[in-house]
């Protein structure tokens, strides 16, 4: 009994000084001095008022915000998390990734066949029957040239072949007639009326007649190329279309000399007009050599005319040229055209995207 009193007393002691311990570290916190013993042991007797035990939480509160903020992130990494009660949250997805970029290049509307139509022979031109913009057909004349002189020319060579063909007729009855003299002596030569002399002239006779046979056929021969000539002569006084196109410049008028390139020169036109084959257009851009390498001939291409925005034209790769510009860093590419349009003309500018593995169908 006694010993159970002797506990109870020593722990009444123990929570008094544990409470004076309390109230000694509050007071230095709230800045002011301890209480002397006397006091401390007064202090223990009386009860703390509910004011203070605010205060002293609210000082505590300050001092560990203070405490994290002075230690740092990496610090307070130290002390262990307390284990969340809810669920983790679900990681956050990867950022998409971004779209590839399309190869682009500017260039402009090219044709593969233009032609600047000239004359074969010097002359002055009398007549020009084509304006900018006709649609004309391979073989169409485009314009004539005097051709006064040639006619007169032609019909020299053509009065020579007669001539020769009368000739030969010539020849061929006298080489008929010699052949019949020489029958005609031998007849006679088995009746013994002809002598053989008689018969060996004959003979000779039908020889001579026949060889000029012979070079009445070759002058005949001569006479007709003669003529063939100057049948080309006269045709060449004619410029015709070498192909089906549009006529997109006109170089002379009438009264105007036009000669051939090579004999150009002064005032002396070379050339009567420019013709562009329409089926011939093709789109023809430099591309820079670092990127050569994402070209490939049949690669997918959309275009679009600077003229026109929005509207895009389908192409595909026709070639890629085995040579590079040093001065500009640049490979030209041959582009061909997949849809045909009145707006597509020759030289002009366009801007063109190089499609990286998509197909012809997704252009079209």
């Amino acid at each position: 009994m006694v010993n159970e009193v002797m506990d109870e007393r020593a722990r009444a002691g123990e929570s008094q000084e544990e409470r004076a311990r309390r109230e000694a570290l509050l007071q230095r916190m709230l800045g002011s001095p301890p209480p002397a013993h006397g006091q401390a042991a007064a202090s223990a007797r009386a009860p703390m008022p509910p004011l203070a035990w605010l205060l002293g939480a609210l000082v505590l509160a300050q001092g560990l915000v203070l405490g994290y903020l002075l230690l740092g992130p990496e610090d307070a990494e130290s002390v262990p998390a307390p284990v969340a009660s809810a669920a983790a949250a679900p990681a956050s997805a990867p950022p998409p990734a971004l779209p590839a970029t399309r190869l682009e290049a500017s260039g402009y509307i090219s044709a593969a066949r233009v032609a600047t139509v000239s004359a074969r022979t010097l002359g002055l031109i009398t007549e020009v029957a084509i304006e900018e913009g006709s649609l004309v057909e391979q073989g169409q004349v485009l314009a004539r040239l005097e051709d006064t002189q040639a006619r007169l020319e032609l019909g020299l060579a053509q009065a020579r072949r007669r001539a020769a063909e009368a000739r030969l007729r010539s020849s061929e009855a006298q080489a008929e007639e010699a052949r019949q003299t020489l029958e005609r002596e031998r007849s006679l030569r088995g009746d013994g009326y002809a002598s053989a002399a008689s018969i060996e002239r004959a003979a000779t006779a039908l020889a001579t007649a026949r060889a000029q046979v012979d070079l009445a056929r070759a002058d005949l021969q001569l006479s007709a190329l003669e003529v063939q000539r100057f049948e080309v002569l006269l045709d060449d006084h004619s410029i015709r279309a070498p192909f089906a196109g549009v006529v997109v410049s006109k170089n002379a008028q009438p009264g105007e000399v036009l000669a051939p390139s090579a004999a150009g020169g002064g005032y002396t036109r070379t050339g009567i007009c420019t013709i562009v084959d329409m089926e011939s257009l093709e789109i023809v851009v430099d591309v820079n050599e670092q990127m050569i390498a994402r070209v490939q001939p049949g690669q997918a291409v959309e275009a679009e005319l600077y003229a026109h925005p929005g509207w895009t034209i389908a192409g595909r790769v026709h070639k890629v040229m085995p040579n590079a510009d040093r001065a500009r860093g640049t490979v030209r590419v041959r582009i061909e055209l997949l849809d045909r349009d009145p707006r597509i003309l020759p030289d002009k500018a366009v801007k063109v995207a190089f499609l990286d593995g998509e197909g012809l169908a997704d252009v079209r």
